[in-house]
């Protein structure tokens, strides 16, 4: 494998892509700790440290590479683009011209593409208003920064200021998405998936200096490493199975010249919605935990929240985050796989499943097949979601460092990563790095 990475730093093409993603990737980890203007960077330090306990905003942050409260000029990561690329995904199913833009191909995925854009932009500047508000009030950090106090997060309170670091925050998110695009087009691997790897990667060195300072030392330390790598090779596992459904194509004449005649496979993945149904149900139930701290802290409403929602470690929490993996898997595979659609396809060249007939029967046995493969897909992401969680607990860490979301995002973007360099390397006759 050592031999294979060299290979690719002696192939000129490929090395240039590679110095070129992480290029940016430098750029992007520099524009996470620059500040953003008007922001006291000393007094943000202070209240980071006195509010470690708090998850408000905990995945927005866990996306930004911590740089959300460190309150940079990257402090909305990617996060607006995921939201946005979700947000449009979803109404194609409600607004029809969205799926008719999504049929047309290369041009009317290039028009999906930029109602995306527009959107991230408005999603931002959203994101950023509420995030330099929260600050201000110390809701962010639960109290601390807040205006008027000892340490303020802020140190010009005026409009000017203010605006100015909406739109900084508005801009970085603009060039985020910018840089990702150019990994994409120029660099190695998907732009925007591999931000929000380098992102989660950076938390994970002071995650794991959080275990070994834990009760029970370098015996904790141990067994979560372990945990971790069990977990990274079951994940690896999964990712990598497919169920393959046989697919042949009828021979027929066009012309002079027979086509078809062929036998291959339609592959469905056992995860076919991968990490989507984990992030949405993370971001469901942060939603509670958040309108709760603007709420009056001595309301009933407001304790139960915070006794049900603020700690991951809850049973009512652990039960709802479940509940709704299993949801949005199902939901979430419903939109991104039609059925009736690949049988159509599949009529409309000759093709057939064995022993089903074309058409209706076709897409109804897809439709069956995908509703089981979902079935065990969707137990796996709740398995891996809530495993990390529940070992924490058991071993008495109570600041969670990391959790199944984390290790899914990781894993899939390294194993998609590796395979692109590999198929490069096979291109020009290399031994490739998987084996």
């Amino acid at each position: 494998m050592l031999r294979a990475f060299a290979q690719a730093f002696r192939t000129p093409d490929l090395r240039r892509k590679l110095l070129f993603t992480m290029g940016i990737i430098v750029i992007f980890r520099i524009g996470s700790f620059l500040p953003t203007p008007g922001v006291n960077y000393a007094n943000v330090q202070t209240c980071v440290s006195a509010s470690a306990d708090n998850d408000v905003l905990g995945l927005i942050n866990l996306f930004s590479g911590g740089a959300l409260l460190q309150l940079s000029v990257f402090a909305l990561g990617i996060m607006p683009y995921i939201t946005a690329s979700i947000i449009v995904q979803l109404l194609r199913v409600v607004i029809p011209h969205f799926e008719a833009l999504h049929k047309e191909g290369q041009a009317g995925t290039a028009k999906l593409t930029q109602y995306t854009r527009y959107l991230t932009i408005f999603l931002a500047i959203l994101q950023a208003t509420t995030i330099i508000t929260t600050a201000r009030t110390g809701v962010l950090f639960g109290g601390c920064g807040e205006a008027g106090g000892t340490i303020p997060v802020i140190s010009d309170d005026s409009a000017v200021t203010i605006l100015l670091a909406i739109l900084t925050m508005t801009a970085g998110t603009g060039l985020v998405m910018w840089l990702a695009e150019l990994i994409t087009e120029r660099g190695v691997g998907n732009g925007m998936s591999l931000l929000i790897f380098i992102s989660i990667a950076a938390s994970f060195p002071a995650a794991l200096w959080t275990v070994a300072n834990a009760q029970g030392g370098f015996m904790t330390f141990l067994l979560v490493v372990l945990l971790a790598l069990l977990l990274i090779a079951v994940v690896v596992f999964v990712e990598q199975s497919q169920r393959r459904i046989p697919v042949q194509y009828a021979k027929r004449m066009v012309g002079r010249r027979v086509y078809g005649g062929t036998s291959t496979y339609i592959p469905i993945k056992i995860n076919m919605a991968g990490v989507i149904p984990v992030i949405f149900a993370s971001s469901i139930l942060m939603l509670p935990t958040l309108l709760a701290q603007f709420g009056d802290q001595n309301a009933g409403w407001v304790q139960w929240i915070l006794r049900h929602f603020a700690t991951p470690a809850s049973p009512f929490y652990l039960i709802t985050f479940a509940l709704l993996i299993l949801f949005f898997a199902f939901f979430y595979t419903s939109i991104t796989f039609n059925p009736d659609e690949v049988a159509d396809n599949m009529k409309r060249y000759g093709g057939f499943v064995p022993g089903i007939r074309a058409g209706r029967p076709t897409a109804e046995y897809l439709r069956y097949v995908i509703n089981r493969v979902t079935s065990a897909g969707s137990i796996y992401l709740v398995l891996v979601a809530l495993i990390p969680t529940l070992a924490f607990v058991l071993l008495g860490i109570s600041n969670i460092p990391f959790g199944g979301t984390s290790l899914l995002i990781i894993v899939g973007v390294g194993l998609e990563t590796v395979k692109q360099i590999d198929s490069q390397l096979q291109q020009r006759h290399y031994e490739g790095i998987l084996k």
